[in-house]
């Protein structure tokens, strides 16, 4: 005989499989990926013409400057260009959907329906990472018309993109819950995330660098994301490649741990 729930108790949605609700995780994926598709002028299109400024701007100002590495130096720049629109674009992202939620009272959106704190971390950390990942393929497009890049190193490159598109969402799923108006957001943006991708060796070499500075280098994670990602383009590398390695998969353990117990706790979510 069947059981029935005992009157004025809502039974929960049954799962899909092994007690995950893909329908409800891969829902609220497909609608953060909507998001941003539907204003693609701004999302996409607005880092490819900022990242071929840049790079114009810096080829132009170093021409016949001898070469980074052995590498000429648009060759040198490019990657980072492109894994820095895709950092910008995966933490643009998850903080902004997220931000929008609160302010217009939209968060119960994901809230209600039963989803776990682990579904949501996923879905909102996924939706942000095929952001950044999309941004980077149309950049690397568009950049390639003017720098002949080649990839000896595929694996360097899908490793550090996909792991850097996700941490940075990771990121911004924080960011977008602890900020209570777009000034937080904006305050995050432009003291902590554009110092720190610029000073991480995008445009340098840190052997360059006076102590203590190139020591205060390695201590920058996004330093660890570009070195590794433009070793996939150039097979140079600056810093230790193991250490990159579990520096970006330890963060991504860090940052998820973080978003699920804010999630789970309902921080700045739940009154």
């Amino acid at each position: 005989m069947a059981d029935f729930p005992a009157p004025g108790v809502i039974p929960p949605a049954p799962r899909d499989y092994h007690g995950i609700n893909w329908t409800g995780a891969t829902t609220l994926y497909m609608k953060e990926v909507r998001r941003f598709w539907k204003v693609g002028m701004q999302t996409l299109a607005a880092p490819v013409l900022n990242s071929l400024l840049y790079l114009l701007i810096f080829a132009v100002a170093m021409g016949g400057r001898p070469k980074v590495e052995g590498i000429p130096f648009a060759l040198f720049i490019a990657p980072g260009m492109i894994i820095m629109a895709m950092l910008n674009a995966a933490f643009a992202n998850s903080s902004s959907s997220l931000m929008q939620a609160k302010m217009m009272g939209l968060t119960q959106d994901f809230l209600t329906p039963p989803l776990s704190p682990v579904e949501q971390v996923c879905a909102f950390a996924a939706g942000a990472a095929t952001r950044g990942i999309v941004v980077g393929l149309v950049t690397a497009a568009a950049v390639y018309a003017f720098v002949h890049f080649t990839v000896p190193h595929v694996w360097a490159v899908l490793y550090f993109g996909l792991g850097a598109a996700l941490l940075m969402g990771l990121v911004g799923v924080v960011t977008g819950l602890w900020a209570e108006k777009f000034d937080h957001l904006a305050a995050v943006t432009t003291f902590i995330v554009m110092p720190m991708s610029m000073l991480s060796g995008t445009f340098y070499t840190i052997s360059r660098l006076p102590e203590p500075f190139r020591s205060f280098s390695t201590y920058n994670p996004f330093f660890y994301m570009i070195s590794g990602f433009r070793y996939g383009f150039t097979g140079v590398v600056d810093g230790s490649l193991a250490v990159g390695v579990a520096v970006v998969a330890g963060l991504i353990v860090v940052m998820s741990g973080v978003c699920w117990w804010l999630f789970e706790t309902g921080y700045r979510l739940k009154s």
